[in-house]
């Protein structure tokens, strides 16, 4: 089985829209509670959730028309983004070692694109 590029944007779409989700999540961790009121009323929480819910959705679909060696390694690609969304809109700073770590990410991705 070749690996279409739909599946290969697939999954790239689905990497940045499950970030969204891990950014929601630690927002919505702030006023994370065991109380059921309080956990349904935590609208970021639950849209961290539904982001990682809708991200895996565009995985199954890529997965549908790719390989599964090909397109799991591509998911690292959230890491990035992550990475990205962190610095935007919690202020987190990046140093040498996380931006080494990024550009190890790409060169890996890069590998694995040219191997599938």
């Amino acid at each position: 089985m070749k690996t279409e590029l739909l599946s290969i944007l697939l999954v790239f779409i689905g990497t940045i829209i499950g970030s969204f989700g891990a950014l929601y999540l630690k927002i919505g961790s702030k006023d994370f509670s065991i109380n059921i009121k309080k956990l349904i009323r935590n609208y970021k929480l639950i849209f961290g959730f539904l982001f990682y819910a809708l991200s895996s959705v565009f995985y199954v679909i890529a997965l549908k028309w790719g390989e599964l060696s090909v397109l799991y390694p591509l998911c690292a690609a959230s890491y990035i983004w992550v990475c990205f969304l962190s610095m935007k809109f919690l202020n987190e700073k990046m140093n040498r070692l996380k931006w080494l770590g990024i550009i190890t990410i790409v060169i890996g991705i890069i590998f694995i694109g040219i191997g599938g």
